[in-house]
């Protein structure tokens, strides 16, 4: 096989002599989505979540109301995550992404929707009620140094969640339970590493560490926010590996929150675009990424760099309009949409558009556009 050059900035696989036919690519994504489905079951799901920020405009929005706007920074999605499944969230700085992690992980209330996990509906549930939840729900946050306290040595970081959630065990059990954390992320010299402090460590371990410290619970979910973005790309590489074998040693789900949407197809099962608080377009990582059809989806594809020395002499055109990023009260996108005309400034709903001449034979693909109706 070859890699050859693909439309949207992406690569994709041919036969050295005959190229696959695209509709038996697609319905090899489709049986392989549904045998994955088959024996899935589902761990957490979201169910039309919102969440709006106010923001004044100064010491008269106390008194005058209508002074006071709202920043919609997650407005209505709903997503499934199953067990052994990696879910991965992508969309541009500010489109309400890390706000959606929160979300899940009950770190801040959502003003509606439900959040179901193991069948069970914890959106209400406080305190002592949540306790299986925050045991089997970790997070992993972005900046590794800022997320590890620098007055703790490695040892005591990675054991602190055992010291909450499993109050009854011995020191000497919390600890083997963290040098074997530290084996499976492959952090050795494990009783050398242990005593040391993050600022001895390097970018990637500690982000080794961040990992270990959500793993030693054994958790169901963990909920990655960029998690390689402040990594060098020769480490990043590395840590997508190590992530891709803690899911299939112990059967972690994630939700894989991202910009970067070449590692998402590398890590990835099911993807949802969110461009402005909204979930433009969701479905099967490989149908959405080598099929898009929403024009932001297409934008953002078109932004993947092209690995060609060729490239750098030359300007690349990204179809995205100026004007103001978003419109209110309609498609959030109109303003930048190439293709935008009257009826989008009415909202769009997400449409399942499979089976139809764009997505024929792939697995659920949803997309918010008129362009498809």
């Amino acid at each position: 096989m070859i890699l050859v050059n693909y439309p949207y900035g992406l690569y994709r696989l041919t036969w050295l002599i005959h190229e696959i036919p695209v509709k038996l690519v697609r319905k090899c994504i489709y049986a392989k989505f549904m045998l994955n489905s088959t024996f899935l079951q589902e761990i957490l799901r979201a169910e039309n979540l919102k969440k709006y920020f106010r923001i004044s405009k100064g010491i008269m929005s106390a008194m005058r109301p209508s002074t006071v706007s709202l920043v919609k920074a997650v407005d209505d999605i709903s997503l499934r995550l199953d067990e052994g499944q990696v879910y991965v969230i992508a969309g541009e700085s500010g489109s309400g992404k890390s706000t959606l992690a929160r979300l899940l992980l009950r770190a801040v209330e959502p003003d509606e929707g439900r959040i179901i996990f193991k069948d069970k509906d914890i959106t209400e549930k406080k305190d002592a009620d949540l306790k299986e939840f925050r045991r089997s729900v970790q997070m992993v946050h972005q900046d590794a140094y800022t997320s590890l306290d620098p007055r703790m040595k490695i040892l005591d970081i990675i054991m602190e969640p055992i010291t909450i959630h499993d109050k009854g065990s011995t020191r000497r059990e919390r600890q083997e339970k963290v040098y074997k954390a530290m084996e499976d992320v492959k952090l050795e010299p494990v009783v050398e590493l242990s005593s040391n402090y993050p600022y001895s460590l390097s970018g990637g371990q500690r982000q080794r560490v961040a990992l270990a410290r959500a793993l030693v619970l054994r958790p169901a979910v963990i909920i990655a926010d960029e998690p390689v973005s402040m990594l060098d790309v020769s480490v990043r590489a590395g840590i997508l590996e190590l992530m891709k074998d803690l899911k299939d040693k112990f059967r972690i789900s994630y939700v894989y929150i991202t910009h970067d949407l070449s590692t998402s197809r590398y890590i990835g099962d099911k993807i949802a675009i969110m461009y402005a608080g909204k979930v433009v377009e969701m479905g099967a990582v490989d149908t959405v990424l080598f099929n898009p059809l929403h024009p932001y989806t297409q934008a953002l594809i078109d932004a993947v760099s092209e690995p060609n020395p060729s490239n750098l002499q030359k300007t690349r055109s990204i179809p995205i309009r100026e004007g103001e990023k978003i419109f209110s009260g309609g498609c959030n996108f109109y303003f930048r949409c190439p293709y935008s005309m009257d009826k989008c400034k009415k909202e769009p709903s997400l449409n399942n558009q499979s089976g139809t001449d764009q997505s024929e034979g792939s697995p659920d693909h949803f997309v918010s556009c008129f362009l498809y109706d």
